[in-house]
Parts: structure tokens; C-alpha cells; sequence
């Protein structure tokens, strides 16, 4: 079996690499739609802002069996850990053929001064004994909803946006965001902890803008709202619509800030946004998250606005030095 670097994938390769996702999905769908081929085809020939990526594919006879992304956020040497995603065909697995996909791509990890790897799995499939062990440990589990808005009660939306905080005002904005909310946005996000021991990197204002332009660039939409009061930002939303993904769009970032908790920022900024997205973007009928297992408020405030549980996925990390 070959092992291959692709620096400069073809199409023909670009092709093989999605058969493979097309693959592992029909084995393992766990409700999300199959991979689309133009989505594919962006994440590897461009990678995110701010960020390197390392790709390599497994051949057998020509044909690509298994692929393994790694991305570099930042320069060399950066405290943020890279991000790997290894995918196996489900005939060609328990072969050895992941190992060598990780040796490969942690030997890249150490040589870029990379202190750890984060990867994100579903639980209960294969990916989930085979990092356990090959040195990762599980440092986040993840509950994965989505809402189906034909399935909201008409009027729900509009009695929840209606029945907002006094003293609040809503922003909302499309893209990168507003020089004059940046600062403001990133110590928002600073109230969210549930990534802060592992990601390795703070929220600033350049953050924020670098993350609203690296959407832009792979052909997605970021919708924000935000709650602000005398020009800070008590709380906020994010939902990316997807041009590989259509009809459904991804939930991002939610938080309100912990001196203005307890007063239904949450759910208003949430209802906010999909009341925008009925008239900015009425072919969205679903939209996905993730939330930490155990933040049981934004659980509880995504159960009321109709989001149901569809599957469970795991944040797995592992030291450099840890790995084959």
C-alpha cells in the first residue's frame, strides 16, 4: 500500500478522496446529509485563513482506501494544537492503514512545534477505539441537534423575540464582524469554557475578524446576532449557512456573558436569528450544533426552541510526543 502526500491534489485525486468520505458516510451517517463534491473539492485545494493544511491518501492498486487531513492553525510553533481528520474505507479498516496515516501526519505535527492534535469523532463508531489507542484522551463530549424550522409552532418565534430583556438592544450583522463590535465580540466569547483547557489560543479581536473572513473564503455565509448593552456585548449567536450543505445551516458560537446570565439572553438572541434567517435565507429548513454534554442550559435552551437529539460526537487530544 502506497501512501501518498498530495501538496497539490488533481482532480482525479480530489474525486478518490471524496469516494472515500462517500464511503465512510453511508457506513456511519449518523443523520448528517452525505458529503457534497464541491465541498470537498474547496476544503483541499484551499486551506482556511490563517491556517496550513497537510493532506496524504493510502492507494491500493491506484485506488484510495484512506485519507488523513491535518491543519495548522497559525504560524510554526503556534500553542494552538493542529487538527487531524482520518478517514478509513469500512472495508479496510483494522488493517493498519490509519496508523500509518497518523504516524505520518504526527511526524508534521512535531516538525511544526506543535505541542498536541485535537480530532473530532462520532461516538460508537470505529474512530472512537482507534484513537483511544494511538495516546488520545476524550477532553469534550458533544451532543449534536438540529432543528427542523417547518416543525416551529407558527408565532413561536416572533412571541420569543418580542418577550426580550429590557434594556437589551439587538445588533445583527452578516460576515466579519464590525470594527466597532470587535473587541466587544471576542470578550464575549471569552465566556465560552467549554473549549478554553485544550484550544490553546485566546479570543482577540483580530481572532474574531480572522475566522469571519476564513468563512467567506470557503464560500459560507456567518449570520451573528448579539445582545449589547451600553456597547457591550452581553450575548451573541452565530449560524453559518452553507454553500456545500444545502437547505441546512450550522449553528456556531452562543454565550452570554456570566454577569448577564439569567435573564433569557440565550433563547432571544436564537430566536433573533432565525427570525432574520426566515427572510434573509428562507432555503435554510434545518439548522445543526453541537452542544457540550454537560452545558445543560444551552441544551435546555435549544430543547425549547424545538432542536432535537441526533447524535453524539467526542473531542478527542493527544501530546505530540504521545502519538506513533
Amino acid at each position: 500500500m502506497d501512501l501518498i502526500a498530495l501538496d497539490e491534489p488533481t482532480d482525479a485525486q480530489i474525486r478518490q478522496w471524496h469516494a472515500v468520505l462517500t464511503a465512510v458516510h453511508a457506513a456511519d451517517p449518523a443523520g448528517e446529509p452525505p458529503p457534497e463534491a464541491e465541498h470537498t473539492a474547496a476544503r483541499l485545494l484551499g486551506a482556511e485563513q490563517g491556517s496550513r493544511q497537510r493532506l496524504w491518501a493510502a492507494a491500493e492498486d491506484g485506488r484510495m482506501v484512506a485519507v488523513a487531513a491535518l491543519r495548522l492553525p497559525g504560524a510554526p510553533g503556534a500553542a494552538r494544537p493542529g487538527e487531524i481528520d482520518i478517514q478509513v474505507r469500512p472495508g479496510n479498516r483494522r488493517a493498519g492503514v490509519g496508523r500509518r496515516l497518523l504516524t505520518v501526519a504526527a511526524d508534521a505535527l512535531r516538525a511544526d512545534g506543535r505541542p498536541s492534535v485535537i480530532a473530532q469523532v462520532l461516538a460508537g463508531t470505529p474512530a472512537v477505539p482507534f484513537l483511544e489507542a494511538h495516546g488520545f484522551q476524550c477532553v469534550l463530549t458533544l451532543q449534536g441537534l438540529l432543528l427542523r424550522l417547518a416543525e416551529v409552532p407558527p408565532g413561536r418565534i416572533e412571541e420569543l423575540v418580542a418577550a426580550g430583556p429590557a434594556g437589551y438592544e439587538l445588533v445583527r450583522w452578516r460576515g466579519v464582524v464590525p470594527d466597532g463590535y470587535a473587541e466587544a465580540l471576542a470578550r464575549a466569547k471569552h465566556a465560552m469554557a467549554d473549549l478554553a483547557e485544550y484550544e490553546g489560543a485566546p479570543w482577540d479581536a483580530g481572532r474574531v475578524r480572522e475566522m469571519g473572513e476564513l468563512v467567506a473564503k470557503r464560500g459560507d455565509e456567518l449570520y451573528t446576532v448579539a445582545a449589547v448593552r451600553d456597547g457591550t456585548i452581553a450575548g451573541f449567536t452565530e449560524v453559518v449557512a452553507s454553500a456545500g450543505m444545502p437547505g441546512r445551516a450550522a449553528q456556531y458560537d452562543t454565550a452570554v456573558v456570566p454577569e448577564h446570565r439569567g435573564r433569557r439572553l440565550g433563547i432571544w438572541v436564537k430566536a433573533a436569528m432565525l427570525r432574520w434567517l426566515a427572510v434573509e435565507r428562507p432555503d435554510v429548513h434545518e439548522i445543526e450544533t453541537d452542544n457540550a454534554g454537560d452545558n445543560v442550559h444551552m441544551l435546555a435552551v435549544n430543547e425549547e426552541l424545538g432542536f432535537r437529539r441526533l447524535r453524539e460526537s467526542r473531542e478527542y487530544q493527544a501530546s505530540a510526543a504521545d502519538l506513533p
